[in-house]
């Protein structure tokens, strides 16, 4: 007898099951597994249905790591999952999938199928405010109250006019609605044709065994993975392949590729050309060794590492666009995205001169273009600037209050934001609602997990949080993927090994950070060089810390409470900043307190 038979509970005169019954868990496997998500990764099909019917079947205790490596994965009895990490790094693709799924194609389904993090045993259930068969329930009208007896015609004229008011009131609200309605739509397609689009061509097939339907896989992995950057538009090309130039929809860029084979390798090339000049922009070569057991996996990732590469804050189209920004005529170049390449100008620089221009360019930007979702979130992080840097600042209402109303709206235009969501992120954290803050994290993270710009970000908020490994991870994959930003996030790293109790590895980030533009750097610095032995060094950069910001232990209480340190990092942070010779509040001196 299957676990998921269905059970019953009462409502009123009518009984529901509790869950659903089995039928209808296999009918939502079906309807799942014909979906566009799950049809190009056969691998995480035979997962989600390998999991979902063991689970049916009563058999979840059998649901574990080793089990699917070998069902699954095909691996042999040798299998060890602590060595081979495939069963975890697939769970976390099928969640994700599973999570786009119900965004997308599944909106409207009635039941939910998640594996919970933690296990890969599936939880099946109603998803609310979804009927079972995606209808809308029935309701029964009521019937209308008699007249008294007597009534005067008076009262019956009143009854009329009254009805006649109402129907006309709904008419009103049925007109403004859909002007409104209108209003968005337009305002969101304002926002797409406001920033760089690109044209993604299929891949070409250039020879070898089964070369079709890879270039067809990585094509299609790619384009899913670059619709995630809201910065850009993606489209592609309807009823016409590469042969048809002039069928081809219009966009300024274009990024396409090839892929071929031979006994030893399959290699993978891609390009992105500025369609108005024949610019190319950048290009890059993948080999995959086509015998390998996971070549699967390995497509995917170079789709991964080519959006990355092209679509992420200071990737290669925003290096292009800012180049040409000051020759381009504003008929080219909408005033939104200008906006958007100041932001990212800025948040390079941290100044106030620029966050002074930027604000008001967002604020102009998101009155002419409410719809704009990104340039929300954007005006988010220059709000919040004005509290954690003190840049021109504007008392009421308070900035972390505007941050947090900026970022609301975003994610109420584009629930599928990550800009929006890293926003809202990190204005919680700032508003000390950590918990909450990587809530919002976590869910940008499933959406887009080749975004490093929220990788970073995300990342550092996790190891002030106190998950220093993860956090630390995460960050030294931005930084691998996207070097330029090497003197932010060697400062963050340092900061965590230093955390984590690891002194030589804290000594040598510590030294690539860019201790001007971020002057908390310096009292990292300091910290970690007297923990080293390095008296000298940890002298001079105490020096230079006060000298930049000399308030700073006047108010260090507040200081450690915005970064939302856990009580064990905190407790090491004041007690080590006594130690390297700051003047510490006599009520914070004892760390043992804390």
């Amino acid at each position: 007898m299957s676990a998921f038979a269905g059970g019953t509970s009462r409502s009123g005169d009518e009984e529901k099951p509790a869950e659903p019954v089995t039928a209808d868990v296999q009918r939502q496997l079906e309807r799942i597994l014909a979906s566009p998500e799950l049809r190009r990764s056969s691998r995480l099909a035979d997962f989600l249905a390998y999991v979902v019917e063991e689970t049916l079947e009563g058999r979840q205790e059998r649901i574990k790591a080793y089990s699917i490596g070998i069902e699954v994965f095909g691996r042999d009895g040798t299998f060890d999952p602590q060595l081979d990490p495939v069963v975890r790094i697939e769970a976390g693709r099928l969640r994700r999938e599973l999570e786009h799924y119900y965004l997308a194609t599944g909106r409207d389904d009635a039941i939910g199928i998640e594996i919970p993090k933690g296990g890969y045993v599936p939880h099946f259930f109603y998803r609310a405010q979804v009927s079972l068969r995606g209808e809308p329930e029935a309701t029964v009208p009521l019937p209308a109250p008699a007249a008294p007896p007597g009534a005067a015609e008076g009262d019956r004229q009143h009854w009329r006019w009254a009805v006649t008011g109402a129907v006309i009131a709904c008419l009103f609200a049925l007109v403004w609605l859909g002007t409104r309605l209108e209003r968005a739509e337009s305002a969101a397609s304002a926002a797409a044709a406001a920033q760089p689009s690109i044209l993604v061509l299929p891949f070409a097939d250039l020879g070898g065994k089964d070369i079709a339907l890879r270039a067809a896989a990585i094509s299609d992995e790619l384009v899913a993975r670059l619709v995630r950057f809201r910065e850009v538009t993606v489209v592609a090309p309807e009823g016409a392949g590469p042969s048809d130039p002039a069928r081809w929809p219009a966009a300024r860029y274009l990024l396409d590729g090839s892929v071929r084979a031979d006994d030893t390798r399959l290699r993978v090339t891609a390009r992105l050309v500025e369609r108005t000049s024949g610019t190319m922009l950048w290009s890059d070569i993948y080999d995959i060794d086509p015998k390998a057991p996971d070549t699967i996996t390995l497509e995917e990732d170079i789709a991964s590492r080519v959006a990355t590469a092209v679509a992420q804050p200071y990737g290669v189209l925003f290096r292009s666009v800012e180049r040409a920004r000051d020759d381009r005529s504003p008929p080219q170049m909408s005033d939104s995205y200008q906006c958007a390449l100041q932001f990212y100008e800025y948040r390079s620089v941290l100044s106030a001169e620029l966050h002074a221009k930027v604000r008001a360019c967002l604020r102009r930007g998101v009155a002419t273009t409410p719809g704009n979702a990104t340039a929300w979130a954007m005006l988010s992080y220059a709000y919040l600037d004005e509290d954690r840097f003190g840049f021109n600042p504007v008392a009421r209402p308070p900035p972390v209050g505007r941050a947090i109303e900026a970022a609301q709206r975003a994610i109420q235009l584009d629930p599928a934001n990550v800009r929006a969501l890293q926003a809202m992120m990190t204005a919680r954290f700032f508003n000390r609602e950590p918990q909450a803050a990587l809530q919002y994290g976590e869910q940008a993270y499933r959406l887009n997990p080749d975004d490093t710009e929220l990788l970073g970000e995300y990342g550092s908020r996790l190891m002030q949080a106190g998950e220093h490994a993860r956090g630390m991870a995460m960050m030294e994959e931005a930084l691998a993927r996207n070097p330029g930003t090497t003197g932010l996030y060697s400062g963050l790293l340092a900061l965590g090994a230093y955390l984590d109790g690891d002194d030589a590895r804290a000594l040598v980030l510590i030294r690539r950070a860019d201790l001007q533009r971020f002057p908390i750097y310096h009292f990292v610095a300091t910290l970690i060089y007297a923990r080293n032995g390095r008296a000298e060094e940890a002298a001079a950069s105490r020096a230079t810390f006060l000298k930049m910001r000399p308030a700073f232990f006047a108010q260090f209480e507040v200081e450690l409470n915005k970064r939302n340190f856990n009580a064990a990092d905190r407790a090491k942070i004041i007690a080590d900043a006594a130690e390297a010779g700051f003047e510490v509040p006599a009520r914070l001196h004892d760390a043992r307190a804390y």
